[in-house]
């Protein structure tokens, strides 16, 4: 489950399951403390009440050692790229759920989302991640995305060393191209 690529479940709508080293309030901690969120997807505040507003402010060349630079179209965004929103849900532990835009101010119905739900299980924690309206020429980067920063993730909580991330989010972005017959 671990590796498993996301699934499409609405033409605008991607979902991972990772199963996770618990427990719940560690995991927790890594998608709200924006020291421990840096080391795996994306620094910068996040107050924890509807309406605060998100920014992430994202650091991918820095997330791992010996990585590859970025593909030709994304060098603009190599070690920088920034999203904003709003936080729509929260419910520590087990939910967080905030809006997701490239551009501050942007009217809401433009915005995606992004879900996160948290679930123990035993001595580990069912992470699943819900990104919806999604533009379809956001897919492929998004779903290689969040496959890599979880990947990061999971590599953190097990105390690995991160995999490199934008050898590993070519690889999947092609991968993603293929099974949802996207091209890219």
């Amino acid at each position: 489950m671990n590796n498993a690529h996301g699934t499409l479940v609405a033409p605008d709508t991607i979902r991972f399951e990772r199963l996770l080293p618990g427990p719940i309030e560690r995991v927790w901690a890594h998608l709200v403390d924006p020291a421990k969120r840096a080391l795996w997807l994306a620094g910068g505040p996040m107050p924890l009440a509807p309406g605060g507003e998100v920014e992430l402010h994202f650091r991918n060349a820095e997330l791992s050692r010996g990585d590859d630079p970025a593909p030709e179209k994304y060098r603009e965004y190599e070690n920088s790229g920034e999203v904003f929103g709003q936080i729509v849900a929260c419910d520590p532990p087990r939910l967080l759920a905030f809006t997701w835009s490239d551009m501050p101010g942007e009217p809401e119905a433009e915005d995606s989302e992004v879900r996160f739900t948290l679930e123990t299980q035993g001595d580990r924690v069912l992470l699943t991640l819900t990104h919806t309206r999604l533009w379809s020429n956001e897919l492929l980067s998004v779903a290689g995305g969040w496959h890599t920063h979880l990947g990061i993730l999971d590599d953190t909580l097990c105390g690995r060393e991160a995999r490199p991330f934008w050898r590993t989010h070519t690889q999947l972005e092609a991968e993603y191209a293929e099974r949802l017959g996207i091209a890219g």
